[in-house]
């Protein structure tokens, strides 16, 4: 790896979203990213974000996922925060900051920044009765009225206690194909705690390139943030679908076969 753009020596070691694996993903050590970031996020949603010449990003349902993602809108400041608003230690992995609650509590982490994602969409699309998750001894959370905001919010912080990366990953659907790769796809890593990403776009080439952008929650409990791509400064924030084995992203490094879908 190009040092660089090298984010992995170990300078800088953060508070790990999982257990460390040889087979089942690990995080990362990180240093501040050799390049001169502005605090100043210029997009105002993920759709804004320009691809890199020579790709387009597909025709989506409009009431899609794939749809629901790009309109996510985005904080002008780059710099996340903890749920107690103090600032995240790194702040070097993210491109932008969504602009979604975290909540005052040490709740919304890893995997429950994706679940909090998928239930605002099935929220905003009024399909109620399809929020329904399960824990690791597989008892059953589903969303039941009345539907509104505030009770919303109260089962989510019910869902983000009971549930996390080990019973998610139970819950989805292992993907075998990246080259499938679509917005709202999750690489997920199942654990005590474990961690877990979210793909949040997709564009191709005419030479039938594949990119992605993706975005994680963390621990503690902090702002959904895009992450760069610390092995691409160019392509960056976009990944591309390789055939390698690893994905590495700034704080964690997950394995082909981790990638699920709803």
């Amino acid at each position: 790896m190009p040092l660089r753009i090298c984010l992995f020596l170990a300078s800088l070691t953060l508070l790990s979203c999982t257990e460390a694996s040889a087979h089942a993903g690990q995080p990362l050590s990180a240093q501040p990213v050799l390049l001169s970031i502005p605090n100043e996020n210029p997009y105002p949603t993920i759709a804004d974000i320009p691809v890199p010449e020579g790709f387009e990003r597909e025709q989506v349902d409009n009431h899609g996922f794939a749809a629901w993602l790009r309109k996510v809108p985005l904080k002008r400041s780059k710099t996340v925060h903890l749920y107690n608003g103090s600032e995240k230690r790194n702040q070097q992995a993210q491109f932008a900051v969504l602009n979604i609650s975290v909540g005052q509590q040490d709740l919304q982490q890893c995997a429950d920044a994706v679940m909090r994602l998928r239930v605002e969409y099935l929220f905003a699309e009024n399909q109620f009765s399809q929020i329904n998750f399960t824990d690791n001894e597989n008892n059953h959370y589903p969303f039941t009225a009345p539907y509104t905001r505030e009770h919303l919010m109260n089962y989510l912080n019910k869902v983000f206690g009971m549930c996390g990366s080990a019973s998610l990953s139970k819950q989805l659907k292992s993907k075998q194909d990246i080259r499938a790769i679509i917005p709202g796809d999750v690489w997920i890593h199942g654990g005590f705690p474990g961690h877990a990403v979210m793909v949040m776009d997709r564009a191709v080439s005419k030479d039938g390139r594949i990119i992605y952008l993706i975005a994680q929650g963390y621990m503690p409990a902090q702002d959904i943030h895009l992450l760069n791509n610390p092995r691409d400064a160019q392509l960056s924030p976009w990944y591309q679908v390789t055939d390698d084995n690893e994905l590495v992203t700034p704080e964690y490094l997950f394995y082909k076969d981790q990638l699920k879908r709803w």
